[in-house]
């Protein structure tokens, strides 16, 4: 038997109360307005409960066991369409008027269609040549926001002892701004070559890829001597589930399917900080 969390942004209370009828459960606890905890759920019900939980717009998680967020070592997250609202990338080729031909690009890397990351990522910057950085500035003014939940999840986190890792295949000039933004512990991305003020069109070192993610999420566990069921880790496209699988709790956030089938975990409602109801927050 298992807890079983039930979140979304509106609870459908006929749907819960099917929910519990379907799992079996024992009792029903709130969470709060937007979340509630199932005791003694029959986890086997697990594709009855996902068509339940689509019809009603509603995450679920199925946990064994609660443990302490202070338990946790390592949170791990991808940045663009995970932590933020944008693929920056797309955003900066939009600066340039070539944003249909990037993003078509970035939509089959994250779906798992183009296997080389890298490839896939040469491809797109390749068009971004000539582009002034302060088109970059403009991007992380005025089209870049943190979705919603990122602030308390990270500062929660934090105050629990959870270090944060960001590992993006995106650009060190967003990730930068990102890790001061939230006291991020570290991050980890890519950097644009830069020459009299506009981009060449070329990435400067080795790529941070899916592999690269995962590398560096195993290297901090070790450093922390944490195992993978102290690790969790967020992503949204195929490069992310390498990092994923090195986590007990891997988290599809608004995720490609091919995500979504491998996460153990899905957020396609509640916000970022939902991750927080499947944990005991006390220290």
């Amino acid at each position: 038997m298992s807890h079983l969390i039930l979140q979304g942004p509106r609870l459908d209370s006929a749907i819960i109360e099917k929910i519990a009828a379907v799992v079996q459960a024992d009792g029903v606890q709130e969470l709060g307005p937007t979340a509630v905890r199932l005791l003694g759920a029959d986890d086997t019900q697990r594709a009855e409960v996902q068509a339940l939980c689509k019809t009603g717009a509603m995450d679920f998680a199925f946990l064994e066991q609660i443990d302490r967020l202070k338990e946790m070592r390592v949170l791990a997250m991808d940045m663009d369409s995970t932590l933020i609202n944008i693929e920056c990338i797309d955003e900066i080729a939009d600066m340039a008027g070539r944003k249909e031909q990037v993003a078509t690009i970035t939509e089959a890397a994250m779906r798992g269609e183009i296997k080389d990351f890298t490839e896939s990522l040469n491809r797109r910057v390749a068009f971004l040549e000539g582009v002034p950085v302060s088109d970059l500035t403009r991007v992380y003014e005025e089209r870049l926001q943190p979705n919603l939940g990122a602030d308390r999840l990270i500062a929660t986190a934090h105050a629990h002892g959870v270090k944060t890792l960001l590992v993006s295949g995106g650009f060190t000039f967003f990730t930068e701004r990102m890790k001061d933004r939230f006291s991020l512990s570290y991050a980890h991305s890519n950097t644009l070559e830069v020459v009299d003020g506009k981009l060449t069109g070329k990435v400067l070192g080795a790529i941070v890829d899916g592999q690269a993610k995962a590398r560096f999420l195993q290297e901090l566990a070790a450093e922390l001597g944490a195992g993978p069921e102290q690790c969790i880790a967020i992503g949204d496209g195929a490069n992310d589930l390498p990092m994923m699988s090195k986590a007990k709790y891997s988290v599809a956030y608004r995720a490609k399917p091919v995500v979504q089938e491998q996460a153990s975990f899905a957020l396609n409602h509640s916000p970022l900080d939902a991750v927080l109801n499947w944990f005991r927050l006390d220290v």
